[in-house]
């Protein structure tokens, strides 16, 4: 019985699969370039599409956004963020283009994570952390994928106990859902059966201009934060929080993310150029504008909002022209801007910041919204 209720559950969205079959996506993907089965798991690629015309496509291998689709000042489409246009890429060339970042985003130091006086070692897989959850992170997993309709896409993420050494059963659930007004609302749920932490968010490379052989400097990044989180030379946060005020880092007012990333200033030769985690201001307002991101050749317009208390802003300082992209592109360093939604780096080891510990009987949520519009 149960399993006739499933098969009974599933036909509308196979249905709806079936009746909107796709050979070749606006923004130029081939959905079936995305087939595979990855450690026993169908891969795919997913297409979401709203009444103004916007479309965004996501292989459900990482929770990846693979294109976003939007129009710029004259009204012409232009694909936003960087990727690959096949599977075989994504499985092959190393990258956190566009994915869903599980279960730890950004780093912890030394991948030491003391849980309730347990003491465990995560995998070191950058400069001697842990990032983004090891370098078996959910990005590089496969997730479950079911579309409702043309707007949403749910996809399910069951992470065992000791996955990357992280204790406990996870169960956690990225639903990307695409509004008619150009917004991007991703949402985050996480369960588990034994004490961990989790944080997750969306590591998408946004390149405004439309074109990723143009470089981010001339975009006009503002973000809503009056304090930061200094890192070392391993790019690890060293437990302070400090002012931006006088600094490469104010970007309380509109400014050219170039103006300065070039200026003598410890932080930025530390991290290469940015790779910082801001503070926000209004920490888990989601009403609130956390960062906007504008190109001044297209007028295309990103607002960020979040429930959380960071954002880590990363200016692409490693794309080093060695990775080539959709439509043959080469990634040269500067060409693109992550804007992840986040607890601080490292806050587990860190009792005075936001705590990112999950226990039984919670649910870890995290709200994300990327809204496209044109600046006037």
């Amino acid at each position: 019985m149960k399993t006739c209720i499933a098969l009974m559950a599933t036909l509308p969205l196979f249905w709806w699969a079936c009746s909107h079959p796709v050979k070749q996506t606006a923004s130029g993907l081939t959905p079936s370039q995305f087939e595979t089965t990855v450690d026993g798991k169908p891969t795919a690629l997913y297409i979401l599409k709203n009444d103004a015309g916007m479309e965004v496509c996501i292989t459900n291998f990482g929770g990846r956004i693979v294109s976003i689709l939007v129009p710029d000042r004259n009204g012409e489409m232009r694909d936003v963020v960087l990727g690959f246009d096949n599977i075989n890429d994504y499985l092959t060339i190393p990258s956190d283009f566009g994915a869903s970042i599980g279960r730890y985003a950004n780093r912890i130091d030394h991948g030491r994570l003391i849980i309730d006086e347990d003491t465990l070692q995560l995998p070191l897989n950058n400069f001697g952390h842990c990032l983004h959850g090891g370098p078996e992170g959910w990005q590089y997993k496969v997730y479950e994928a079911q579309q409702l309709d043309g707007k949403t896409l749910e996809l399910f993420m069951h992470s065992p106990d000791g996955d990357e050494n992280f204790p406990g059963n996870v169960e956690a659930k990225v639903t990307y859902t695409l509004t008619d007004d150009n917004a991007i609302v991703i949402a985050y749920e996480a369960t588990t059966d034994a004490p961990t932490v989790i944080n997750m968010t969306n590591h998408s490379y946004f390149n405004l201009s439309g074109d990723p052989r143009n470089t981010i400097l001339d975009h006009i990044l503002t973000i809503n934060a009056d304090s930061y989180t200094p890192v070392d030379t391993t790019y690890m946060t060293t437990g302070e929080i400090l002012p931006v005020e006088g600094t490469p880092m104010d970007f309380r007012q509109a400014t050219a993310i170039g103006a300065q990333i070039a200026d003598p200033c410890e932080q930025l030769e530390n991290a290469h150029g940015y790779d910082h985690n801001w503070v926000l201001a209004a920490a888990g307002n989601i009403d609130t504008i956390a960062a906007r991101l504008v190109s001044p050749e297209t007028g295309i317009c990103l607002t960020v909002r979040t429930t959380e208390p960071g954002i880590q802003v990363y200016s692409g300082n490693f794309l080093d022209g060695t990775t080539i992209g959709k439509g043959g592109i080469t990634y040269n360093a500067r060409t693109a801007l992550c804007l992840e939604t986040q607890h601080y780096p490292d806050s587990p080891n860190k009792s005075q910041w936001p705590s990112t510990l999950l226990r039984p009987g919670e649910t870890y949520r995290s709200l994300c919204i990327y809204e496209f519009t044109v600046a006037e």
